[in-house]
């Protein structure tokens, strides 16, 4: 039973959190944004993106709602800012496709500077976003108390359920490189662009969540 208990939990953390999380849909951005470094060094970022994941989403679930509280922060707020981050980010992937590479390649082919990046903009907002953290942030809030083994139970299944979305994200980034020789260079232009112009949507539907929850909260 109490399996039973932790694996319902399980699922439905991932199934909440992996659509938002979108690591299939994120990996042409993360490679557009690290074609410029050895696939070794790919792989190394996209695993400190994946750790940096792991413990905003898993502190997100545990003590988010917490942390908003003590700040006098809301969801909605949370919702509004974080969406207008990601249009940002954004919107610049759309405008640099367009613009020459030979100065992208000077400023990243230093891997130094861009593994200084795994937090931002490659952890937040592009994989774990304000969608992903109000998301988890929701979860861990509405986890009923149970007393000291239900916080066991959930403090274990917000852990393995971290782990299996995190873990999406360094297969899905970690080999994104692979991305190039299976489509080639036209698809992936091509597919960087959809992506860049739907995260823009998505930051947008995210403003639009937060400022109709603050207009119905007037």
């Amino acid at each position: 039973m109490v399996v039973g208990r932790i694996i319902n939990e399980i699922v439905l953390i991932v199934t909440a959190l992996f659509p938002i999380v979108n690591p299939v849909g994120g990996a042409p951005i993360f490679l557009a944004l690290t074609r410029d470094i050895s696939p070794a060094e790919r792989r190394l970022l996209a695993w400190r993106v994946t750790v940096n994941g792991f413990f905003l989403l898993l502190g997100s679930i545990l003590i988010g709602s917490h942390v908003l509280s003590f700040f006098g922060v809301s969801l909605p707020i949370v919702q509004v800012g974080g969406g207008l981050v990601v249009i940002s980010t954004s919107w610049a992937m759309l405008k640099r496709e367009d613009e020459p590479d030979r100065h992208d390649v000077k400023r990243t082919a230093d891997s130094g500077v861009v593994l200084r990046k795994a937090f931002y903009p490659l952890t937040l907002p592009l994989t774990v976003g304000p969608g992903s953290i109000a998301t988890a942030i929701t979860l861990g809030a509405n986890e009923p108390g149970r007393g000291l083994t239900g916080i066991a139970l959930g403090l274990a299944a917000a852990v393995a359920g971290a782990l299996i979305v995190c873990l999406t994200v360094f297969v899905c980034y970690g080999f994104s490189d692979r991305l190039v020789r299976l489509l080639g260079p036209a698809a992936v232009s091509v597919i960087v662009r959809l992506s860049a112009f739907l995260l823009t949507c998505v930051g947008l539907q995210i403003v639009w969540n937060g400022v109709s929850a603050l207009v119905r909260t007037m």
